[in-house]
């Protein structure tokens, strides 16, 4: 196998995005291959050497985009937008690789699947947009002339709770960063 940019490897049981590489032939020694890896899950990037006897394991990767349906019990149902294909996802699968607070039901999510043979393919992750857009459903009510709270809790149409400035008011959209879960602005729609 070839090492190229973009390629997706296995190694140490997790998947790998080569997003960088460079073949080292020193004086002495074997030579071997100085690598960037991007973990698909996690986004994590590191370096590692590998010789270059070393047989890396390709892996194919496939995504497309997803939109979420609905929930019901612990299942995640989600339609593919070109072939209108329905998948079901288990809760516990998601739950390690995003905040699931922040799914919105019409919202569209490229899901990531490691595909092993023409019908076997796993479930790898979602991936969840840096903000997304939600309308506030409820809030923590604050006196005009209080000036000790200078933010309350918001209640957002997805049924998250978050902190946010005093001026918000029920049914307004607001900007939410899905990373740190915090407030970035208000949006008018």
């Amino acid at each position: 196998m070839k090492i190229r940019k973009g390629l997706y490897i296995q190694w140490n049981k997790e998947i790998f995005k080569i997003i960088d590489f460079l073949h080292v032939k020193p004086g002495k020694g074997c030579a071997f291959i100085r690598t960037k890896l991007k973990n698909l899950v996690t986004g994590h990037v590191l370096e590692n050497k590998f010789s270059s006897k070393h047989k890396l394991k390709e892996v194919n990767i496939e995504f497309h985009s997803y939109r979420y349906l609905y929930k019901k019990r612990d299942i995640f149902y989600f339609m593919n937008d070109n072939t209108y294909d329905q998948i079901q996802i288990e809760e516990k699968l998601i739950i390690n690789n995003i905040n699931i607070e922040f799914l919105k039901k019409g919202m569209k999510i490229p899901i990531f699947f490691h595909v092993k043979s023409e019908k076997e393919r796993i479930f790898l992750f979602l991936k969840m947009p840096t903000t997304v857009i939600l309308k506030v459903v409820h809030t923590e009510y604050v006196k005009k002339d209080d000036t000790n709270h200078n933010n309350k809790i918001v209640v957002l149409e997805t049924g998250i709770r978050l902190l946010g400035p005093s001026f918000i008011k029920i049914g307004e959209f607001l900007k939410i960063n899905t990373k740190n879960r915090s407030y970035i602005e208000r949006v008018r729609k």
